[in-house]
């Protein structure tokens, strides 16, 4: 352990990120640590104003079993920290970020805290490599067309994971703002693996024919709220909401051959607040159907509706920190 606590900017925990496959490694270690070998509770939330803002508390726990494995993101030792994070949609107006997070790594065996870092990237990061993880195992066969709904972080983030995953794919995009879809496109067009990007002028439009559908739609926008249907799809689409049910309705998961979701009682605890109503049971999380072995169903579309789970924060928290000691990067404050 340190001697001292260690600070990451944002602009260090990027040059710490680990590369897109080992991100994926560690968002799949996540999804199945979650089935047995983590503690976390529901987000823990309270809601200041303006209304619609939030802060949530995200405390995990990881303790691994499994430390035969030659997985090279796996780690033999406990693993805790807290992810917090605020988001106040107003912010936008007033040229701040809306969502902004810290998280903060502590030494397992004394709880003395460790590290602390800027948690923008590291949400983006994990967050579209859980999504990598969905589309991995349940995007249909051949897919070559992708939508993304929604430009802004987690629409840019996850262009890589598109580009990694399905060879030559053709993304449109759509966003209420065009010169914010304009913008991810022309950046979808320098990722490699993504052969072509265009801006729709409608969520409906971007959609349409579309293999994979990634919603990232701002959750400050109730009027579009299960704006998106089944006739929007194709008949056998893969579906990732990254915005909780805020454009996906219900009857999609209702009438989705397969729903996952990352994490069972996160999503019960938001659909007992108002969050899924109308949403049925997920018939597992994304975790016990990778170490199940499960694959898309034969016929019918996959909904994975991921919220976001701390011990995902604190997972790729500690391969940075690892990364930035062996690098030097970061900023050693005393205790």
């Amino acid at each position: 352990m340190s001697d001292g606590l260690r600070y990451l900017s944002g602009s260090e925990v990027i040059a710490a990120m680990p590369p897109i496959a080992e991100r994926l490694a560690l968002a799949e270690r996540t999804m199945t640590a979650l089935v047995s070998d983590a503690e976390l509770p529901s987000k823990i939330g309270v809601h200041p104003r303006p209304d619609g803002s939030f802060a949530h508390a995200m405390p995990a726990l990881l303790r691994p079993t499994d430390t035969g494995t030659a997985d090279p993101t796996a780690t033999a030792h406990d693993l805790l920290g807290i992810k917090w994070v605020t988001g106040f949609g107003d912010n936008q107006a007033l040229g701040l970020p809306a969502i902004n997070a810290l998280v903060i790594v502590n030494d397992p065996a004394t709880g003395m805290p460790t590290a602390i870092l800027h948690g923008g990237s590291i949400t983006a990061q994990r967050t579209a490599a859980v999504s990598g993880v969905a589309i991995a195992r349940f995007a249909p066969a051949r897919a070559r067309r992708a939508a993304i709904i929604g430009a802004g972080a987690q629409g840019h983030s996850h262009l890589e994971v598109l580009g990694h995953l399905i060879p030559d794919v053709e993304l449109v995009v759509h966003d209420r703002h065009p010169e914010r879809a304009a913008a991810l496109a022309e950046a979808a067009r320098a990722i490699p693996g993504i052969a072509a990007a265009q801006a729709a002028g409608t969520a409906r439009e971007a959609a349409a024919g579309a293999d994979v559908v990634i919603t990232a739609a701002s959750f400050t926008s109730p009027d579009r709220r299960g704006a998106l249907t089944g006739e929007w799809l194709t008949s056998d689409a893969l579906v990732v909401a990254v915005d909780y049910a805020t454009l996906v309705a219900a009857s999609v998961a209702r009438e989705a051959a397969l729903f996952l979701t990352d994490e069972r009682g996160q999503f019960l605890a938001n659909r007992d607040a108002g969050q899924f109503d109308g949403y049925p049971d997920p018939g597992a999380t994304l975790g016990e159907a990778i170490l199940a072995g499960m694959t898309r169903p034969p016929e019918g579309r996959v909904l994975v509706s991921h919220l976001g789970v701390g011990l995902a924060d604190i997972v790729f928290a500690d391969a940075i920190v690892r990364s930035a000691e062996a690098a030097g990067l970061g900023t050693v404050l005393p205790r």
